[in-house]
């Protein structure tokens, strides 16, 4: 009996042991997104899931295991601020959609969190292009709230929701106007009546209803209305961005975020005077509607030297698989006058910050969790790619069911019949 305890005791200082094995990745240029700035030579030291040294020459532990980066470059994992990851499947099969409840009579209470499939199949092909984290974002459905909206990572694990309830989605551009009675009067008058009923719960609703919410979606607010969460709004045209700097000043502490933003560069210095984020994809340069009509290519720039927070989306791409593409919009940000360390900012630790967890992911930094990219060369080249993502301190895998199949069928050889291959 005792030396079956202690047999058990020795496995258990080894699973231990184990389990703390320090990882170590060396030999590549270093984007630490700190005042440390890039190393040219450098690599990171993780300890259970934890940056805890990222330096030009790190002392490697006995026992590490190492990851030579071969001159790559080591960057923080990608965070994706506007994706339908988990939401949607197939597009054109609204079986497979959760994005939006247009049926549903609740809105601000709709959680994303109760449609999120870890399972969906574009999580691994986003994890293959570097994201390692993202934002889960509803669609509106009967009026212009979406609902709530949660942070996930890409690793797989069927706790992939990191950070639920972490804000609310509303549209108050022309699509949400026609939900509101068909003009933006309606749609500003429906949200500042739903602000006073999540101001006013829960005594409004003890003796009669809400201006503008039910109980259950005037409870949902409340978090927004005190400042808990941000309310991320989309808007495009210049003067309801102006309207909306107005709403935030007028209804302080709410945290306010404009998604969208295509003409946000004409109102660049209202929006860094009043401190309010921009989620905006810079390769929006067509008027896809009346609201965009200020489109361009520039708007990146324009918003960085005005001092507006930005951070990029693919909002020009489908979001329910095509967040993957997020480096290459940032590219085209530099080619168009950002600097490279803002744009790679835009895809990592600004999207972090906006949504409150800037203080544990994106950036290589002692401290910080260990989500860490070693890319084949300059990663807001098109033509680079990962060839390691580490998410929270493990190694992650770099296949998909699109290279499972591109495998499958590849030897036209095999005489196997295709139903049969591996």
């Amino acid at each position: 009996m005792n030396k079956l305890v202690t047999l058990l005791a020795a496995a258990m200082t080894l699973a231990g042991a184990a389990a703390a094995q320090d990882l170590a990745v060396i030999n590549g240029r270093v984007i630490t997104n700190t005042d440390q700035g890039q190393i040219e030579s450098g690599g990171v030291l993780i300890r259970d899931g934890v940056i805890v040294s990222v330096a030009a020459n790190i002392d490697v532990p006995d026992g590490s295991v190492v990851i030579d980066a071969d001159g790559g470059w080591i960057t923080p994992g990608i965070f994706a601020p506007v994706t339908q990851l988990g939401l949607v499947e197939v597009g054109a099969e609204s079986s497979t959609s959760d994005s939006a409840a247009s049926d549903s009579g609740f809105s601000v209470a709709l959680d994303v969190e109760d449609s999120f499939n870890p399972n969906s199949i574009y999580l691994a092909s986003n994890r293959m292009e570097g994201i390692t984290r993202f934002a889960v974002m509803p669609s509106t459905g009967h009026n212009l709230f979406g609902g709530r909206g949660a942070l996930g990572e890409t690793s797989g694990s069927m706790d992939a929701l990191f950070d639920t309830q972490s804000f609310v989605f509303a549209d108050l551009s022309q699509s949400g106007a026609s939900r509101a009675g068909g003009t933006r009067a309606a749609a500003w008058a429906f949200l500042e009546a739903a602000f006073g009923d999540a101001r006013a719960y829960p005594g409004r609703y003890s003796s009669g209803h809400g201006d503008a919410l039910d109980r259950y979606d005037a409870a949902a607010l409340v978090d927004v209305v005190r400042g808990r969460v941000p309310l991320i709004l989309e808007v495009d045209r210049a003067t309801d961005i102006r309207r909306a700097i107005r709403f935030a000043a007028e209804n302080v502490p709410v945290q306010l975020v404009i998604f969208g933003g295509a003409e946000s560069w004409m109102v660049a210095e209202e929006l860094a005077s009043a401190g309010i984020p921009v989620l905006m994809d810079p390769m929006r340069n067509l008027p896809s509607s009346f609201d965009a009509l200020g489109s361009t290519l520039e708007a990146a720039a324009r918003l960085d030297a005005a001092g507006v927070t930005v951070a990029y989306t693919t909002q020009t791409a489908s979001g329910y698989f095509n967040p993957r593409l997020l480096p290459q919009h940032a590219g085209n940000a530099v080619t168009n006058g950002v600097s490279w360390d803002a744009a790679f900012r835009a895809i990592t630790l600004t999207p972090a910050e906006i949504y409150g967890v800037g203080d544990q992911y994106g950036a290589l930094a002692p401290g910080y969790l260990a989500d860490v990219v070693i890319w084949d060369g300059d990663p807001l080249e098109v033509m680079s790619a990962p060839s390691h993502v580490i998410i929270d301190g493990e190694q992650t895998d770099l296949t998909s069911r699109q290279t499972r199949l591109r495998d499958r069928y590849a030897d036209m050889d095999d005489t196997t019949p295709f139903a049969y291959r591996d």
